[in-house]
């Protein structure tokens, strides 16, 4: 099995593509194909009747497009998921894994700007046909939605100090860099604390131009439709407002956590959670790959 790890390192591998119960005939669905890891574990358990579509509005991933009969790699967000396999005649699937948040490369390569290791662009964008950058969110954005994407996003103490700094900063010199922005986040942090600081204001606003939890919550949604009755979704995340996104709507059935029963008093909930509580990585991935360090895994299977 051969997977591009200069481009992506895949998180907690086996535990997700194992949970899922691919059966060699299965129609499987990768929605994060980045460097391509799950897909080629995916692809090992499948016979010639078995067929993997998987997804990636990241153009750069298409290099890492797998040669095999049974697999096609779909150029957009998994979002769209429902309208992309109904223009390919596929109505029901067996398994869906997403394995949200960015790729190792889109973090490494510089010019993208979701790092702010070195001065780069401020871009942000997972797929660079996308109108709005995180330059423009930061020039543009009005003052509300400032205070909506970081109390949403982060859990810092001064969000109304950071949007204030924003906006005068804004108005003096225009964002263009990553440096610009965590040169403004810096005197803003804890003494000692200033790394973590400036990574939740990237998070933040990487989460708003991408869209990435309205995206999440279309997926969970559109899921309950394409899943034949038993077959199982597996979904790695690494912030906690993506897992309990995922926690709830597993648990019962809906983004809230709220429980609705039937008549009769049955819980309504399209799934059974096959992990009560979320996998997390071992000891021994996380000092291989770092950057798994924060995921967790919840598997479901549709009732």
């Amino acid at each position: 099995m051969k997977i591009n790890e200069a481009y992506h390192v895949p998180v907690l591998l086996h535990e997700s593509v194992d949970g899922l119960a691919i059966n060699p005939a299965s129609i499987a669905v990768d929605v994060t194909f980045g460097g391509g890891g799950h897909s080629q574990y995916i692809l090992s358990k499948l016979s010639s009747e078995g067929f993997l579509y998987a997804f990636d509005q990241d153009e750069d991933a298409s290099k890492n497009a797998i040669p095999s009969a049974n697999f096609k790699l779909i150029g957009g967000n998994f979002k769209f998921i429902k309208n992309h396999l109904l223009a390919l005649g596929v109505k029901k699937v067996d398994a869906i894994l997403a394995d949200i948040g960015v790729s190792s490369h889109q973090f490494d390569i510089a010019d993208r700007g979701f790092s702010f290791r070195n001065p780069a662009p401020l871009d942000m964008r997972m797929n660079q046909k996308a109108s709005i950058t995180a330059a423009q969110l930061l020039n543009k954005g009005s003052e509300e939605e400032l205070l909506r994407i970081f109390n949403s996003y982060t859990d810092l103490p001064n969000v109304f100090r950071l949007v204030q700094t924003i906006l005068t900063a804004r108005q003096q010199v225009p964002f263009e860099t990553t440096d610009q922005l965590a040169n403004l986040c810096e005197p803003l942090a804890q003494r000692g604390k200033d790394h973590k600081y400036i990574a939740q204001v990237f998070q933040a606003l990487r989460i708003e131009v991408n869209d990435e939890i309205g995206a999440l919550k279309k997926l969970l949604e559109d899921s309950v439709e394409l899943l034949n009755t038993g077959g199982r979704i597996a979904v790695i995340s690494y912030h906690s407002i993506e897992d309990r996104l995922v926690k709830n709507f597993f648990k019962k059935g809906n983004f809230e956590g709220k429980e609705v029963r039937d008549f009769y008093g049955n819980l309504q909930r399209p799934f059974v959670e096959i992990n009560r509580h979320p996998i997390a990585p071992t000891e021994a991935e996380v000092l291989t790959n770092n950057r798994a360090r924060s995921a967790k895994l919840r598997i479901a299977q549709k009732q």
